[in-house]
Parts: C-alpha cells; structure tokens; sequence
C-alpha cells in the first residue's frame, strides 16, 4: 500500500515511516494539515495515518475537506487523546479507525489492513441498482436520473447495504456490525449521524427512499426510487 502519514513530530513520524516500510508499505509524508490536503491532491493514496494535532490546527479539519471531495480514502486517527469521548469525536467525525498514542507499530499495520481490507466495495465492481438509483463504487458516487452525489465511505456502505436488502428492515445491528464492524451498541448515535448525512444527499439529488422504523432499524423502499 502507499499511505499518507500527517505526523509533525520527527521521531514519530520517522517511527511510523520505517515501521510501515518493514511490511512493504510506502509512505508519503506531511507535517501539517495543509501539506496533507496537498499530498491528498498530488497522488492517490490507500489510506492516510493522521495525527489529530497538528502545527496549524485539529487534524479533523483534513478529515471535513477529505470528505467534501471524493471521500473514499479511509482514515486512521492518531492521538494522545485517548478517552472513549474522544474516540467516538473521531470516529463521528470521519475516521475509519482512532488509535491512541503511544501505539505499537504491528497493531498500526494490522489496523492499516483492516480499514483498507473494510473499504473494498463488495459489489465486485457492479454497479447496484433498485429502481432508479444506482451506486458505482468505482467513484462512490450515488446517481438518480440525471442527478448525482458523491458519498463518503460510510454514506456509501450504508446505502449499499440498505439497497442490497430493498423493502427488508434492515436492522441497527445488521449495519454496526456490516459497515463497522461493531459487535456491540456504542454509546452514540453514530448511525442516526451518518444516516441524517446520507438522507440529506438523497435529497439533494431528488430521492428519499429511506424510512425510519423507530426502535427497530430502516428500510429502502423500492417504490420511492423509481
């Protein structure tokens, strides 16, 4: 793989470089949110290693402008910040998996591989299809008619899931386990938000086929996307 590593202290960042390297992964390096944002627009990147603080600011900011474009790299968050309120402000935020500080570096890659491995669209390169709506996962993007949106890494798994099971409830267990990986219920709504994110782009491009059963999960319904 060939990551971005966003880190400004030398020695960590050196450590997380070197370390990467002795499982055959490259690394591009920036030191600041800006170089990152830079980087992210000079080349294609499998995943980015993002300290939280950097010289210039939160390292969530990379995360919102990550998102606001194609949004498909995933992201691990680093930070010396390390409480489950912290945590769950990353993961809400963007981040694909937070990993405290300090870290071994076996644990670093094994994560590295599991985020990647996560982000591999499960459709095989076909496109998904219920009615109208379509999903491309060779862009991320959502299309409705003419109209399109392109969604971030969990807008786009939740909707794959949801459209993969059209007219069936679809449970909050179903999606923390299938698009997080969660066996458990975090003490968040990290599904409402990232639903309410998505909801909204379907608006935008003219389709709103996802139904809220309170208490129970969501359900796609097909007759709204035709």
């Amino acid at each position: 793989m060939h990551l971005l590593v966003v880190e400004d202290d030398p020695v960590i960042a050196d450590h997380i470089v070197s370390g990467l390297g002795h499982f055959g992964h490259s690394a591009t390096l920036a030191r600041t949110g800006s170089e990152a944002i830079a980087a992210l627009a000079g080349r294609a990147h499998d995943a980015v290693v993002l300290d939280r603080m950097l010289p210039d600011g939160d390292g969530t900011s990379v995360i919102r402008h990550m998102r606001s474009q194609s949004g498909a790299v995933p992201v691990l968050m680093l930070s010396a910040l390390s409480s489950v309120k912290h945590r769950i402000e990353g993961l809400q935020l963007g981040a694909d998996d937070y990993l405290a500080k300090p870290f071994d570096i076996d644990e670093l890659a094994a994560r590295l591989n599991a985020i990647v491995r996560r982000g591999v669209p499960r459709s095989d390169g076909v496109n998904i299809e219920v009615g109208r709506l379509r999903l491309d996962p060779s862009s991320h993007r959502v299309l409705y008619g003419s109209a399109s949106a392109v969604l971030n890494r969990k807008q786009y798994s939740l909707l794959a899931h949801l459209m993969r099971n059209a007219d069936r409830l679809v449970t909050r267990s179903m999606l923390l386990e299938c698009v997080w990986s969660y066996s458990f219920s975090p003490t968040t709504n990290i599904i409402e938000s990232n639903m309410s994110r998505l909801r909204t782009a379907l608006q935008e491009i003219g389709c709103d086929p996802i139904e809220t059963q309170r208490g129970a999960g969501y359900i796609l319904r097909a007759e709204r996307c035709a």
